[in-house]
């Protein structure tokens, strides 16, 4: 491996998690990035003091970082999270016109019945379910931000992504200049990097003038209306300028430190859906575990453990509607799922230093026999990195519930390893190291965290799953009422009002148990 001059960096790694967040927004690569070379214009315009002006380049990479984490509510009622929160910029998101729009995508494509029924049902408990979706947004951002260390100016300004120059945002109704400078230079920078991309720089700034102060603080619309600061947006090297231009708050990255940092990673990507909650961390245990039984380096488990963490990036630019579908897959949504390996690479491989991970992380649906996706691989082109992590993802895989079929226990699921091996799908060494790592796992021990007892700890892993106290008190043997309580009980504990922000705080803590309990494999 080519050893790298420059060591990684902070900016660096969160331009890469911004190329994911492009995805979530259903917008273009670079989406993001090209906003943040707008917001440090404008900042620059407006007079924003240096610290803010450094500020405004984490604050806008991090914004709608949190776009992943509210796909499962945002599915639950409109089917598709990507084009609710793509056709969004088309209005000013506030009163009438923000309640037609999301009636307007509310059920696509059921009867008028269905549509009736659940408009019903979310003019009762949708709308709160959406104001809910900002708070687990906001949150995760925030989330992210202290995880990475940013600095308190980042972490303090990512909470009010939805706030208003009016006073009718979320969560608290911030007015004018309650709102911190940075946000509101962002804010802009948004809508107008996406009007002037679709409709042109006279386009933007109609649409900014539209919105001067409802949404938009008229003082800095005012300094875009001759559309000198949005020229040359589709010309710039936006990568090179972001990495480039954040010293002030720019830091190196240890390399001990670059798995904990793409952990951030593997649970932003596994928020997409319930379903996947933890599966990433899980995949990258066993995964690791089954390199070192495979002979390969200390270094290389490594490798393996962090291409694992990353492998599943591309599900963001999957909607969540699709994840959910519990019958069979049409050919079109069968073709963006097999887009997802590829989705991972496209967002690894501008980085440098993350290159290296993009090809075992793409290549985790290969197959030896060229069966695979997305390029139908076959195995002189498949190294060892590459066939442990596919029977480790395959294995875990078949271990959790999913819409259209229940988990399968171990047994089972290594006769099925063993049968991909024998069909010459699977590497049988690969197998083998996969299902002895498996059958030498201990479960873990959940963190003891936030006063929460054993109980609340079953209820907690059952509520981000997306159960409802329904679901969870048959399967605990406990009454609804009882898991509704309890609900409520760890609400309070962790600080949290809502399912997302929840499973925000149970992965990051480790508090989702381990469902790959030991079973000897014969």
């Amino acid at each position: 491996m080519t050893e790298l001059a420059a060591p990684l960096r902070l900016a660096e790694l969160i331009a890469s998690l911004s190329l994911a967040t492009d995805l979530g927004l259903g917008q273009p690569q670079e989406h993001v990035l090209r906003q943040t070379v707008l917001a440090v214009r404008l900042a620059e315009a407006a007079g924003l003091s240096e610290a803010d002006r450094a500020a405004a380049y984490y604050v806008s990479l991090l914004a709608w970082v949190g776009c992943v984490s509210d796909s499962p509510e945002m599915a639950r009622w409109f089917g598709d999270d990507l084009r609710i929160r793509a056709d969004s910029y088309d209005i000013d998101k506030t009163g009438l016109p923000m309640m037609g729009f999301l009636l307007g995508h509310l059920a696509p494509g059921a009867s008028p019945l269905r549509r009736l029924s659940m408009t019903g049902r979310f003019l009762a408990g949708g709308v709160r379910d959406t104001m809910d979706s900002f708070l687990t947004h906001c949150r995760t951002a925030a989330d992210i931000a202290e995880r990475l260390d940013l600095p308190t100016a980042v972490q303090t300004a990512l909470p009010q992504a939805f706030e208003r120059w009016d006073g009718h945002g979320v969560p608290g109704g911030l007015r004018g200049d309650q709102i911190t400078a940075v946000m509101r230079v962002v804010h802009i920078a948004d809508d107008a990097e996406v009007h002037a991309r679709v409709g042109g720089i006279d386009a933007a700034v109609r649409m900014l003038q539209s919105r001067s102060g409802t949404e938009f603080d008229p003082n800095l619309v005012a300094l875009c209306v001759d559309g000198e600061l949005l020229e040359g947006l589709d010309q710039v090297d936006a990568w090179q300028q972001v990495i480039d231009g954040c010293a002030a708050l720019d830091r190196p990255i240890p390399d001990a430190e670059l798995t904990d940092v793409l952990t951030v990673f593997a649970d932003y990507s596994d928020s997409k859906a319930t379903w996947f909650l933890g599966h990433s961390r899980a995949v990258a245990d066993l995964a690791a575990a089954a390199a070192r039984e495979y002979g390969l380096p200390a270094d290389q488990a490594e490798t393996v453990r962090r291409a694992a963490l990353v492998c599943r990036l591309g599900t963001i630019g999957v909607s969540t509607g699709i994840w959910n579908k519990p019958g069979p897959l049409t050919a079109s949504e069968r073709e963006r799922v097999r887009m997802v390996p590829y989705l991972t690479e496209r967002v690894l491989a501008r980085s440098p230093h993350l290159a290296a991970l993009a090809g075992p992380a793409s290549m985790v649906y290969e197959r030896l026999d060229g069966s695979g996706y997305p390029r139908g691989l076959t195995g002189s082109m498949l190294p060892p990195a590459a066939r442990i992590l596919a029977a480790a993802q395959m294995f875990r895989a078949l271990g959790e519930d999913r819409p259209h079929r229940p988990a399968v226990d171990a047994d089972e699921r290594a006769a099925i390893l063993r049968a991909e091996v024998t069909a010459g799908r699977l590497d049988g060494d690969a197998v083998a190291a996969v299902l002895a790592a498996a059958q030498g796992r201990r479960p873990r021990k959940r963190a003891q965290i936030a006063g929460l007892t054993a109980r609340e700890l079953d209820v907690l892993a059952l509520l981000v799953r997306g159960r409802s106290t329904r679901e969870i008190g048959q399967t605990l043997g406990i009454s609804p009422r009882t898991a509704g309580s309890h609900v409520e009980h760890i609400y309070t504990k962790i600080g949290v009002h809502s399912r997302g922000s929840a499973a925000v705080f149970a992965m990051r803590h480790g508090l989702l148990p381990d469902e790959d309990q030991p079973t000897k494999i014969g």
